[in-house]
């Protein structure tokens, strides 16, 4: 009765209580109470016990089988208060034959009292009891539906795989309909996955051969299938973003086997599946985004690390260098290394690609920079064996543009050799001109044989001082501002500009050019400059 009680039940069960006790007190002081206030007492309480004979809301809280126990249960209790009600009043006919009924009536009141509630109550509940047999079973079903569209919702967040949410989708489909044996196929990456229950695959195979071809957005139901032992079949397309992702298939071996609700119930299990499958596909996609940002992190680190901290330098020209990545990890670099006391050697590459693979092929090439650098091979020679090297190593699309210099400042000659690297920009103080070099050269590992020593060739120049010589990678003038490049016309043009200014005021005026055109600091690719200004004496005072 006081199940999910309030304020207003308990004062109601409160004043029952006092009724009963009034009525002890009544039979206690019956021979000095008038009769009428036994009768007002019986009539007040028989008014309480209907009200509260209604209270009987614990009974929808029990399942179908707790509801048939507690029928039993009521039922002894009912034969009880029977027997007992059938033993009292066979009393008070003893005690009536032998004239005791006047001292006895007070007490026939109270039991009356007693044995009206227990019996009202009991046929309250044993009615609504009956009533609701028919819809419990219905109702647990319905819970557990519930209960299963609950674990599709959170398997994304409890369970591993796409794997298990495949299993709940099978389970909850096959014990929602009462169906004999269920499977689910599912198109993965070109290849069928089939998850079966309580059916062998052989079996599901020929079933499924009889199912006509039908649109993969509509369910399929035959009531009346044959070539089978299951005679009602029903097939639901699994979608992910309005995309179909496999067919679950549900068997019964009765025929007509499934109403609308039952294919309502299946739809919207296949329906919550495939928003977890979706969920779960955009989680992971979120996990494999936070792992490619922490390894795009450390290639970044990995990149800054193999440029030079500190630069080869010599007295006789001054060197300013600047490299900036872009979003994504690239592959540019340069490096230097003293070959001998008038000798240093520089070089600056573009590794193919984006990402982890580029900075790995950019470590590469700085190892063999270094290992070739100490051998003091020639600027040719250096690049047909680092492109022996390479071919082993860089995958089959992948190459690297680069150009190679060794400067001696004893004889004041480059010698270079270029390798499908964008062409240097020099400027040559005695004509006051500024141009490109007119020279040839093939990239790492576009050719992978012997034949790569016919592509490559090695040039010299003699400079002199005030002479400028700019090396860069393509993010310089592939620079865009929405409509056209920046070229390396203007790139040119902007070195005309400055020509006497130190190096490192040479490089920012070129960017600050670069930038000027593109409209942002930010530019689509890495950019990496190197300048290099040859001085009229030697510069014991040089900025790197």
């Amino acid at each position: 009765i006081l199940h999910q009680k309030t304020k207003w039940l308990l004062n109601l069960w409160t004043f029952f209580i006092v009724l009963l006790f009034l009525l002890l007190l009544y039979i206690t002081f019956s021979p000095f109470m008038p009769k009428e206030a036994g009768f007002v007492l019986s009539v007040c309480a028989a008014i309480t016990v209907i009200v509260l004979a209604t209270r009987v809301r614990w009974i929808a809280y029990l399942n179908f089988r707790q509801k048939w126990t507690a029928l039993l249960l009521l039922l002894l209790t009912m034969a009880y208060i029977a027997y007992f009600s059938f033993t009292i009043f066979a009393s008070f006919a003893a005690w009536e034959e032998r004239n005791l009924s006047s001292s006895l009536l007070p007490l026939n009141s109270f039991v009356i009292v007693l044995s009206f509630f227990v019996v009202v109550y009991g046929i309250f509940s044993f009615l609504v009891m009956i009533f609701n047999l028919p819809t419990s079973s219905v109702l647990e079903q319905k819970m557990e539906e519930a209960s299963s569209f609950q674990r599709l919702s959170q398997s994304i967040q409890t369970e591993q795989s796409e794997e298990s949410v495949y299993t709940i989708l099978l389970e909850s489909s096959l014990h929602a309909v009462s169906a004999d044996a269920a499977w689910l196929e599912i198109q993965n990456q070109e290849r069928k996955q089939l998850h079966a229950l309580r059916i062998t695959e052989a079996e599901s195979q020929s079933i499924a051969s009889l199912v006509a071809p039908s649109s993969d957005a509509e369910p399929v139901y035959l009531s009346h299938m044959k070539g089978s032992r299951y005679r009602s079949l029903l097939q639901v397309p699994v979608l992910v973003k309005g995309e179909p992702l496999g067919k679950l298939t549900v068997l019964k071996e009765l025929p007509n086997g499934f109403n609308k609700e039952m294919i309502r119930t299946v739809t919207n299990f296949t329906r919550q599946a495939g928003i977890s499958i979706e969920n779960f596909r955009l989680l992971e996609e979120a996990f494999q985004n936070e792992r490619y940002k922490e390894e795009l992190k450390i290639a970044k680190e990995v990149q800054k690390s193999l440029l030079p901290q500190k630069p080869e330098t010599d007295p006789h020209f001054e060197m300013q260098a600047f490299s900036q990545a872009a979003d994504e990890v690239g592959g540019d670099y340069y490096d230097t290394l003293r070959l001998n006391e008038y000798q240093i050697a520089w070089i600056i590459a573009d590794v193919s690609g984006k990402g982890t693979s580029a900075a790995f092929h950019m470590s590469q090439m700085k190892g063999i920079f270094h290992t070739l650098g100490q051998l003091k091979f020639e600027p040719k020679e250096f690049m047909i064996t680092a492109n022996m090297a390479l071919k082993y190593c860089l995958e089959k699309n992948s190459f690297i543009s680069a150009a190679y210099f060794i400067i001696d400042t004893q004889k004041k000659q480059i010698i270079y050799a270029r390798a499908g690297h964008c062409p240097i920009l020099y400027y040559s103080s005695r004509t006051k001109t500024a141009g490109y070099f007119k020279d040839k050269g093939t990239a790492l590992g576009m050719v992978r044989s012997a034949r790569y020593k016919e592509t490559v060739y090695m040039y010299e120049i003699d400079y002199h001082p005030g002479d400028v010589m700019v090396l860069y990678t393509d993010g310089i003038t592939e620079a865009g501002n929405g409509r056209e490049e920046f070229g390396y016309d203007r790139l040119s043009a902007a070195l005309r500009q400055v020509p006497h200014r130190s190096a490192k005021e040479i490089q920012a005026h070129i960017l600050e050019k670069v930038y000027a055109f593109s409209g942002t600091a930010n530019l689509n690719d890495d950019y990496t400059m190197v300048i290099i200004k040859f001085m009229n004496q030697p510069n014991r005072d040089k900025t790197v």
